[in-house]
């Protein structure tokens, strides 16, 4: 079947000028043309949608989420106060909703199990690409171990579904990096330091894993042909993550005490997801510790956004959602605009760089001849105003891989 989406506005998401009064022609799953649409040819019986006085931009990554969190309490977090089957409709939810603001990728950095990815591939729920990173690798007493504030564990994973992600020594670490791969993880996602949620005496300069552990983690999750984020925010965890060669440093606030680490990353093509909108709900918190520690990496935060732009380390954006922003994971595009990304930089960092930074680039993060069409149009121009992306009546259409998977923000 062939498609023809004609008369938008086109911002292509290589960051060239857009395209007035443009066409763009899918077929099957793929794009084979774009282009001004009085220099477009398409054949006589392809369907034509006319999109005039709207925007025409690539489907948007968030390349940092928890689809399958919920809240932060720590009830929620075990599973503890709901039964699994409800909190698993509750995650189907969220992953449609998200489809259809607009979202048609989206990195999961742990607690979603591979069956949501089965099931949106298989039709069985609407949802974006899933990129799952299944848990969070860290040693006993890192973030991705689940310990009570009195000591009590919550046994090797609140969810039965979800293996075990600690590991402590080169050795065990790389068992599980093979098992969460076994699990179906695309991506591996440790830390090397706590962080403002994280348990009071666990902050966000505190390290966690050595510089041997990190790195045979690494090795071996390169091996299995599998990326690292690492949440990583300052101190001595964060020089770690970098040692030992990880692909992207997760939220980084602290990375403008470090000037030299950013140098390195911009020559290594290391990927900054800050993920600002996190700790803009974080400096709402209800508990003390968390609320104090965003507070003050808020400024340390926005500097580092603004020296990794002035270096050109590659940016993408994510939002860290887990527990709240469903599905306004466009908020994160608002703030790197405040953090002095200009709207078109905002733009390519959840949609360009993204597709980049999670190993995508030939399939997804622009409107090219040969990529998947993924396409969205928008109904106001997110080069104005990226808030236009907030609002559900103004994503008139979200395609995906070519099938029309969403209208004015429904599924």
């Amino acid at each position: 079947m062939m498609r023809v989406l004609t008369g938008g506005t086109l911002i292509d998401g290589t960051g060239a000028t857009p395209v007035a009064d443009a066409a763009v022609v899918i077929e099957g799953d793929r794009i084979i043309a774009t282009g001004p649409r009085a220099s477009t040819a398409w054949p006589a019986d392809a369907e034509v949608l006319d999109v005039r006085g709207r925007t025409v931009i690539p489907g948007l990554i968030d390349a940092h989420d928890h689809m399958a969190s919920h809240g932060y309490a720590l009830a929620t977090r075990w599973g503890l106060d709901e039964p699994a089957s409800t909190a698993h409709l509750r995650t189907a939810r969220v992953l449609a909703d998200t489809l259809a603001m607009g979202y048609t990728t989206v990195r999961d950095a742990g607690g979603l199990d591979a069956g949501f990815k089965v099931a949106i591939e298989h039709g069985l729920i609407p949802g974006p690409r899933l990129v799952l990173g299944i848990q969070i690798i860290s040693p006993t007493g890192g973030i991705g171990d689940r310990v009570s504030p009195s000591g009590h564990e919550c046994g090797a994973t609140g969810d039965p579904l979800l293996p075990k992600s600690v590991g402590n020594g080169p050795d065990e670490v790389r068992d599980v990096v093979r098992t969460l791969v076994r699990a179906g993880a695309d991506v591996i996602k440790t830390a090397t330091t706590g962080g403002a949620s994280s348990r009071a005496g666990h902050g966000p300069l505190d390290a966690a894993f050595s510089l041997a552990e990190l790195q045979a983690l690494v090795t071996e999750s390169h091996a299995l042909g599998r990326r690292v984020m690492c949440h990583a925010l300052g101190g001595p965890g964060l020089q770690t993550a970098l040692a030992a060669g990880v692909d992207s440093i997760e939220h980084g606030c602290y990375l403008d005490e470090e000037p030299e680490l950013m140098t390195r990353m911009a020559a290594q093509g290391t990927f900054f997801v800050p993920t600002l909108t996190v700790y803009v709900y974080h400096r709402e918190s209800v508990a003390p510790h968390v609320r104090a520690r965003a507070i003050e990496l808020h400024p340390h935060h926005l500097a580092s956004v603004k020296r990794a732009l002035e270096l050109g380390v590659p940016i993408a954006a994510g939002t860290d959602a887990g527990g709240h922003g469903h599905p306004k994971n466009a908020l994160e595009l608002t703030y790197l605009v405040e953090a002095g990304l200009t709207p078109m930089q905002a733009l390519r960092a959840a949609t360009q760089w993204a597709a980049t930074c999670l190993g995508l680039e030939r399939e997804l993060g622009t409107i090219e001849r040969g990529r998947l069409a993924d396409v969205v149009v928008v109904n106001g121009n997110p080069l104005d105003d990226v808030r236009v992306l907030l609002d559900p009546a103004r994503i008139e259409l979200v395609l995906k891989g070519g099938r029309i998977c969403a209208r004015a923000g429904r599924v």
